[in-house]
């Protein structure tokens, strides 16, 4: 265009109305989404013998808790340490009723996201997350409370939505520096939750206003406040900044209920890979559980910790993970490869199990200790990374959520499986033999992961 003897050169018009990428806000809220899943998962890991104290001495001899705590004791009898077992067994129920929640699920979530987009699923599980804490605040009687976690275990199962989520805002290439961000929100969230567990335990609202015991407030709701609040704090801001991140074309068709089933969707899956790569992953972490049900118990009963001495070791397991997840992995993977990632974690995840079972059962050096958990969090770390980025490459764009739900929701089923056996071994042959069980066991998803192909990028 010109003006006399100037010429105005305008940008094509095409350059201003260019869709931009992918907004990072949203990766944003998915870290949160899942940070705040992990408080809710982990917040009361550090309450369990707490809890079982007060059921004990206020719920009646006829009950759900009567029944539930009259077999633990049948089971924590045949073990050298029946009252230390009964509070682990107890621990590791409410631990496997919230994680089994998850396991029928997540697919029904992972699939209706396919069908109706991110935000709307996101929405309702987070609103639902918030009324399982409102109850769990007003839970005086077991039967509450139970009620509460299951509720809480079923809508937790929204982290599918969330992964998938990641992988429709992030390219195949850089799939994995997303999936970084997701294994950074589960370190930050077990660092978290059982902190705000631990340090909150003792701040009960009864001490000064003790008719709230009539509501069902009891000494433990402190913490399932400050979980609630989160997560409407995470719904308010879902509600007004997501964008939904599944365009329309890439959606399906609703499924029939049956092949919602993840046993029978994993099943049914065509594709050899991604059944293999399932396999995997619930292999890794049913022994990864081991730790999560035993490692208080091992170092209370080899070491003399106390739970405050138990929280810095959530402490340094939390720290490391983020560096690994949100820093080390999401650098390394793109010159490794996921497949390569996910191999060397979980060879990392067996040589630190071992360690840590000859460093506090037979050595019981604190230094020893330490080192091992540090290995262990290091081959977490890359086998999450890489084991959900294959998932993702290896799924169709209109199947992840789908397949992301059907590979989250083996883990929650190995999950809900593992402390009891896990508890079982450490309490009839110690925490040596069981460390280097779960050791053991890793070596067969290393073998079956060596004949997984490479994705295509």
């Amino acid at each position: 265009m010109r003006y006399g003897r100037f010429t105005l050169t305008l940008p094509p018009l095409k350059s201003v109305t260019a869709p931009s990428a992918p907004s990072p806000l949203s990766l944003g809220v998915i870290f949160l989404t899942l940070y705040i899943d992990l408080i809710g998962f982990s917040i009361f890991f550090p309450l369990g013998p707490a809890l079982l104290k007060y059921y004990l001495a206020h719920e009646d001899a006829h009950g759900l808790f009567a029944a539930l705590i009259a077999r633990l004791e049948s089971l924590a009898h045949r073990t050298h340490a029946p009252e230390m077992a009964t509070a682990a067994l107890f621990g590791g129920v409410l631990a496997s009723v919230y994680a089994l929640m998850q396991f029928f699920f997540s697919p029904v979530w992972g699939a209706r996201s396919d069908r109706l987009g991110r935000r709307p699923v996101l929405l309702q599980t987070i609103a639902g997350n918030a009324l399982s804490y409102a109850v769990l605040f007003f839970s005086g009687s077991f039967a509450l409370f139970f009620a509460g976690r299951v509720l809480g275990g079923i809508m937790g199962g929204n982290l599918a939505v969330a992964i998938a989520a990641v992988a429709d805002v992030t390219t195949r290439a850089n799939r994995a520096k997303g999936m970084g961000v997701v294994g950074a929100a589960f370190g930050l969230g077990f660092l978290t939750g059982p902190a705000i567990g631990g340090l909150t335990a003792h701040l009960s609202l009864l001490d000064r206003w003790p008719g709230l015991a009539a509501w069902g407030v009891h000494p433990f709701s402190v913490p399932a406040a400050i979980a609630c609040g989160l997560c409407l704090v995470n719904l308010g801001w879902i509600a007004a900044r997501f964008r939904e991140t599944l365009p329309p074309e890439n959606r399906r068709a609703g499924l029939p209920p049956r092949e919602r089933h993840p046993l029978r969707a994993l099943v049914r899956l065509p594709d050899r890979t991604l059944r293999r790569v399932n396999l995997v992953g619930f292999l890794v972490t049913f022994a990864f559980s081991f730790f999560e049900t035993t490692i208080s118990f091992f170092t209370a009963d080899k070491l003399g910790y106390a739970p405050r001495q138990l929280t810095y070791i959530f402490v340094h397991l939390g720290l490391v993970s983020i560096f690994t997840q949100g820093f080390l992995v999401r650098r390394a993977v793109p010159a490794i490869g996921e497949k390569a990632a996910a191999l060397l974690g979980i060879g990392g995840l067996a040589a630190g199990f071992v360690s840590l079972g000859f460093g506090v059962g037979v050595a019981q050096s604190v230094p020893l200790m330490f080192a091992a958990l540090t290995v262990c969090a290091l081959g977490s770390g890359f086998a999450n990374v890489g084991l959900s980025s294959l998932v993702s490459l290896y799924a169709a764009p209109e199947e992840q959520g789908r397949v992301t739900g059907i590979f989250r929701s083996l883990g929650f089923l190995a999950r809900a499986a593992s402390p009891v056996v896990a508890g079982t071994l450490f309490f009839q042959t110690g925490g040596t033999f069981t460390f280097a069980l779960a050791g053991a066991i890793l070596l067969v998803p290393l073998s079956l992961g060596l004949a997984l192909p490479q994705p295509l990028k």
